[in-house]
């Protein structure tokens, strides 16, 4: 099967007002879980972190596609940048080296 990594470098899908931003991310994680067709992995970096951060509002379906062994992983100095290094909720903290590496050993890549 072909390896697809997510990149998410904002917090929500786009760049819209953050209720809106959550709700199409909310919908987008739904449709991977659903699918079937899931990502091998998730990168989360800059202002993802927050979506995987205590209070998130995607949580839920952030823990669903991780239960279905996609790797989210959250970039460490980011989340120190936003002062949320205790408070991931989800994932796996790396570095920028985890998320290259991803992207080098992926078949595709898509940046939401």
């Amino acid at each position: 099967m072909k390896s697809i990594v997510v990149l998410v470098a904002n917090d929500g899908l786009g760049h819209a007002d953050p209720a809106l931003r959550h709700k199409m991310m909310s919908i987008l994680l739904k449709l991977f879980d659903s699918s079937g067709v899931l990502p091998s992995k998730i990168c989360f970096y800059t202002e993802g972190v927050k979506l995987v951060a205590e209070g998130s509002p995607v949580l839920a379906e952030l823990r669903a596609v991780e239960a279905k062994n996609v790797e989210l992983i959250v970039c460490r100095t980011c989340l120190e940048y936003f002062g949320l290094e205790d408070k991931v909720a989800v994932g796996i903290v790396g570095g920028m080296t985890d998320i290259v590496e991803a992207m080098w050993k992926a078949d595709s890549v898509i940046t939401v």
